[in-house]
């Protein structure tokens, strides 16, 4: 089986396609998955769990708001995994997700997620290979178990290249409005960006699965990565058969 290698997706890919023409494009895939959210929460059924990894900077947030801005906030749910607590640390670290998985009838988005515990937590780690190892077999039963029963996966990664990230950073510290935004160990996760992308490649390799498969979506231009994950996202929901309910309405009559 080949090998996943970042270096052979282009951050900057496009398809060719322009950001004027995508806009439009964009707008109504953006429409379409409000329609298909309301459904998915009408049929009450079924579950979608999309998970956005990247490194900082990527789009995360971005993705968010662009993609599903005309969901109802009632059947969608955020959920960002920071530092864990003490309690969540004296379980097991799925233990904190499994408690975030969507319900029937929701979306669940893991702005950052289990993942990070075999990537930031494995680039700052000295644990050898066998400790990664079992933890993606973990990730892929947990996922497995999910998507059994009645769970969409979808898995998207946001790869940026390090000069647009470095972009990026720069307009967090030099517009004020961003800042919020900017903290200073940002500089020092830079520096390991080798390492980030070795942990991020054998992530893909080892948890992408027929169940759960992963995308690596050019993230560059912004408007792309939009495109791209929110087209992935109409397409997996419009396979799911979903259908309004049908309530017995013989005896109804409005008076």
């Amino acid at each position: 089986m080949k090998r996943i290698r970042l270096d052979d997706y282009d951050p900057s890919e496009t398809s060719g396609l322009d950001k004027s023409e995508v806009a439009k494009s964009c707008i109504k895939t953006q429409e379409r998955i409000g329609e298909l959210q309301e459904l998915l929460y009408a049929e009450h059924e079924q579950r979608l769990l999309i998970i956005l990894q990247g490194m900082d900077t990527s789009g995360k947030d971005g993705t968010v708001r662009h993609v599903l801005g005309d969901c109802s906030l009632q059947g969608v749910r955020v959920v960002s995994f920071k530092k864990p607590t003490q309690m969540e640390l004296d379980h097991d670290y799925l233990w904190r997700v499994h408690a975030q998985v969507p319900g029937s009838g929701e979306i669940a988005v893991f702005n950052r997620s289990h993942y990070e515990d075999v990537l930031v937590v494995r680039v700052h780690s000295d644990r050898g290979d066998g400790h990664w190892k079992k933890r993606f077999r973990q990730i892929n039963d947990f996922e497995r178990m999910l998507a059994e029963t009645g769970t969409t996966i979808l898995k998207f990664f946001l790869h940026i290249s390090r000069d647009e990230q470095r972009e990026r950073l720069q307009k967090r510290i030099d517009d004020p409005t961003k800042r919020w935004k900017y903290q200073h160990g940002d500089l020092d996760e830079r520096k390991l960006w080798k390492e980030y992308m070795h942990a991020y490649e054998e992530a893909l390799d080892e948890t992408s699965t027929e169940y759960a498969p992963w995308t690596v979506v050019p993230a560059d231009h912004k408007w792309y990565r939009n495109y791209v994950v929110g087209k992935k996202i109409v397409e997996a929901m419009e396979n799911l058969g979903m259908k309004y309910p049908q309530p017995d309405l013989s005896a109804e009559k409005v008076e």
